[in-house]
Parts: C-alpha cells; sequence; structure tokens
C-alpha cells in the first residue's frame, strides 16, 4: 500500500513564553484516504492522533476544526507558522509547525491521492468485513 511520511520537529506551546521542542511524524496511506496520523514523541511516550487530512489543509489558510483538534495559521518570528490545538479528557496541548513543511507533506499527499477523488480508494467491502467478523 502507498504511504509517505514526513519527521517534523514542532514546538508546544506552555504559556509564559515557554516552549518546548516536539519530535513528530506526519503519515498519509491510501489506505485510509480521508486520515492523517500524527505520532508525537514525547519524554512520556508516543501520543498518536488522528485527523482530517482536509482539516490540516484548510488549516494553512483559516481556522478550522472544533471539539478534538483546531487549526489555524500564525506568524512568528521565523516566518509563517500553523498552529495544532488538541483536547482530550487526558489534557490540551497546542504546537506550532512550519507551515512549509505541512505544504511539502500534504503536497506528497496529494501525489498519492488527489483532493476530491479519496473515496476511489476506500474498500467497503473489506471494511464491512472486518466490522461484522469482530
Amino acid at each position: 500500500m502507498a504511504a509517505i511520511s514526513a519527521d517534523l520537529d514542532l514546538t508546544l506551546v506552555l504559556g509564559d513564553d515557554r516552549m518546548i521542542p516536539v519530535a513528530a511524524t506526519l503519515s498519509y496511506s491510501i489506505a485510509e484516504p480521508f486520515a492523517v496520523s500524527a505520532l508525537f514523541r514525547t519524554a512520556d511516550g508516543d501520543i498518536n492522533w488522528v485527523f482530517a487530512r482536509d482539516l490540516l489543509d484548510k488549516g494553512l489558510t483559516d481556522s478550522v476544526g472544533e471539539g478534538d483538534v483546531v487549526i489555524w495559521p500564525a506568524h512568528d518570528a521565523a516566518g509563517e507558522i500553523i498552529c495544532i490545538s488538541l483536547s482530550s479528557p487526558g489534557g490540551n496541548a497546542l504546537l506550532e509547525a512550519d507551515s512549509s513543511e505541512i505544504r511539502t507533506f500534504l503536497s506528497q499527499s496529494y501525489d498519492l491521492v488527489e483532493s476530491g477523488r479519496e473515496s476511489e480508494y476506500v474498500n467497503i467491502d473489506s471494511f464491512l468485513d472486518a466490522l461484522f467478523s469482530s
């Protein structure tokens, strides 16, 4: 199955001008054409989030999302960034990423599956088989 991944250095914003670097890997596979997986490597262990590729793309230009994942564009001293707010019952996190790295990752994902053609890669039969076999 065709897939891509990108290692990124993100920044966890803690407030009071405190920031911590966070290593992350974004992954995209045609097996799950609507989703991006983000693996955050922390001192307390790896944390995996899955959210819509569409959300990440739209977050480059507008504030999007509600609930667990909200993404919006911003600027810092180095230039364009993207802010990713994650919420769960266990807590909240605000991460910042370089917009150009996100754009590169998304461009590579669109080389695999064009925007608007994701449903062509969804195998409903195998999904239903897996659902009913459990």
